[in-house]
């Protein structure tokens, strides 16, 4: 006899942010782990990239801060595949560089956009699909920051919105509950991508006291096992909240 209230192998996963960094990795560690899996992001150069001719593999252009855009995503998934198991919400942008008195409004409402609300509009369409497959469900990770616990110096937008996705983590994990869906957060410092170019990691971030340091990083593959872990575990279990860093970087006592 089989469980009904358990998905059907393979499980069908979403990965906004698909085309570079931490949402690469994590796609291609799905398709390799058996997963049939939506790849969406802005430039489709990049996801037929990530792809790189996986049978499995759905490549979908699509602004996550669109909601036509991320509807006919979902859409697509569910026309390929019937359902959606695994959303990892992970599509975002590092924002301005400023003090809350020197960052302009046009900049902090475009990093407000990309990554609360496309994580909103993204989780939405998920939630809806999810509950439509019930009484299997499915799970929901979002892609947070270190920042989400403790920001950076002149990171005023995005810190605000890593705080804004654990609220969102926590409310789709509460409202969830009776339709067998949930919902964690991993929250991720110093894995080696693209971003950790632009705030000087490797070069010398700026520390709470205005120095410059450089810190340690460690590789995206070891962040993507860590989301793989979250998304595989049993419909009975659900990790809530992880954090995964370099080991030795200046989090903890951070400022």
């Amino acid at each position: 006899m089989t469980d009904s209230s358990l998905p059907p192998d393979p499980r069908v996963a979403v990965v906004t942010g698909a085309g570079s960094g931490i949402g690469r990795a994590v796609a291609r560690l799905m398709l390799a782990d058996g997963y049939r899996v939506a790849l969406a992001g802005r430039r489709e150069a990049q996801l037929l990239e990530t792809a790189d001719g996986h049978p499995d593999a759905l490549a979908v252009p699509c602004d996550v801060t669109a909601p036509d855009d991320v509807a006919r995503l979902f859409a697509e998934v569910r026309q390929r595949w019937g359902r959606v198991d695994v959303l990892f919400n992970n599509a975002g942008v590092f924002g301005p560089a400023g003090d809350v008195g020197e960052i302009s409004v046009d900049e902090w409402e475009a990093t407000l956009r990309v990554n609360v609300t496309g994580s909103m509009l993204c989780a939405a369409e998920a939630v809806r699909a999810m509950k439509a497959q019930m009484p299997q469900g499915g799970r929901i990770i979002n892609n947070g920051s270190i920042s989400a616990h403790s920001p950076r110096p002149r990171s005023v937008a995005y810190t605000v919105t890593k705080h804004a996705m654990t609220g969102l983590t926590k409310s789709i994990e509460l409202d969830g509950r009776a339709f067998g869906i949930t919902c964690g957060q991993i929250d991720i410092g110093n894995t080696r991508t693209e971003i950790m170019d632009t705030i000087g990691v490797g070069s010398g971030a700026m520390q709470a006291d205005g120095s410059r340091k450089v810190e340690p990083m460690f590789p995206v593959d070891d962040a993507a096992r860590a989301v793989l872990l979250m998304a595989n575990m049993p419909a009975s279990a659900s990790v809530g909240s992880l954090v995964v860093t370099a080991a030795g970087m200046p989090f903890v006592g951070r400022g």
